[in-house]
């Protein structure tokens, strides 16, 4: 929690975080913390989402590595990892689980939900499952069901993970862990978040640390390189299993699926104001997937704004485009916030 909550709990914002965040959004938790959280450009004193103003609050998701429960933890039953006797959980699951902090935490009716990603799923299951929970939402790159393109992605990546000898069904240790097959899931996932547009600009056809080619299929290109990288540090801070209940989850996620795919039925009881923002160059979340859950609010004569910022960085344009981005979220919550306490 960052920030303070105000006497009336008139303040609070949620934010939901995605695939491989966690609830550290901003600020250092400590001093051995090597980079503060995931979005501390959009979130602290004096910034887009200011917690001078708004208490913000950030739990892990339910089946994650970072704290909350999830296959890696102690099954009380057998004092052993739950590993894959964990339940498969969905978005609706990971939701639910938020409502109780928010319960215990006395706050009845948050000021606003955001997030982006798989954050945003979150923030529209919120808005469907506990319609008079939230007085606006904010979905950022995001979709209200996922692709069969993505479906495929999490796939092949979860292949990769059960391929690894190390992965023994689930049951490796945690000092020797499928981290070659993490690695490949973490980057054929990285490869999603970029555009062709900026891959070019970072690393073009550009040779590492060589001079020529080796004609082997060991690493030459920058882009090879700067992809391995990644796979090894994903995998120095998350769990195979974890990734693969929490991959799921996505797969099965469809806001419309109690309407049988019905969109406009399924924000039919909707009561908060909207904010949807999507990106140029996101082919992972493309701007037509937004538009397809925005008509669907329309329909139902749901406030909503919507815009699509102009960014080459890909899906990763929701942690990098900040000043944009955040100059529209902040004068959202700004005139929410205003219009809760009676001054709009």
């Amino acid at each position: 929690m960052a920030g303070e909550l105000n006497a009336e709990r008139t303040n609070a914002i949620l934010v939901t975080h995605a695939l491989s965040g966690d609830a550290h959004v901003c600020g250092w938790h400590s001093e051995s913390d090597a980079k503060p959280g995931w979005w501390d450009e959009m979130i602290g004193p004096g910034k887009y989402i200011d917690t001078n103003k708004y208490c913000v609050i950030c739990s892990n998701v339910i089946g994650g590595c970072s704290g909350t429960t999830g296959p890696r933890s102690i099954d009380p039953d057998t004092g052993k990892p739950y590993n894959l006797t964990f339940p498969v959980v969905t978005v609706r699951d990971m939701v639910r689980a938020q409502k109780k902090l928010i319960d215990h935490l006395g706050i009845e009716k948050l000021l606003a939900v955001v997030g982006g990603s798989m954050g945003g799923m979150q923030v529209l299951q919120w808005s469907v499952d506990y319609p008079d929970s939230a007085c606006a939402i904010v979905p950022i790159a995001t979709a209200s069901h996922f692709s069969p393109q993505n479906i495929a992605f999490d796939w092949v990546a979860r292949e990769a993970i059960k391929a690894d000898p190390e992965w023994k069904a689930g049951e490796y240790e945690d000092d020797a862990g499928p981290t070659r097959g993490l690695g490949a899931a973490r980057m054929l996932a990285h490869i999603t978040y970029l555009s062709e547009q900026s891959m070019s600009r970072k690393f073009g056809r550009t040779l590492q640390n060589k001079q020529s080619l080796d004609f082997d299929f060991n690493f030459d290109f920058a882009v090879e390189s700067y992809l391995e990288y990644q796979g090894r540090r994903f995998c120095e801070r998350f769990d195979a299993n974890s990734y693969c209940y929490i991959t799921r989850a996505t797969d099965y996620f469809d806001v419309a699926a109690d309407t049988g795919g019905d969109i406009v039925e399924a924000f039919k009881k909707v009561k908060a104001d909207f904010l949807v923002v999507s990106f140029s160059s996101d082919w992972l979340f493309s701007t037509a997937q937004s538009r397809y859950f925005v008509n669907a609010l329309l329909k139902n004569k749901v406030k909503t704004s919507f815009c699509e910022v102009k960014s080459d960085y890909g899906h990763d344009a929701f942690l990098l485009e900040v000043d944009t981005l955040g100059r529209m979220v902040r004068d959202f919550l700004y005139h929410t916030y205003e219009v809760r306490n009676g001054r709009l």
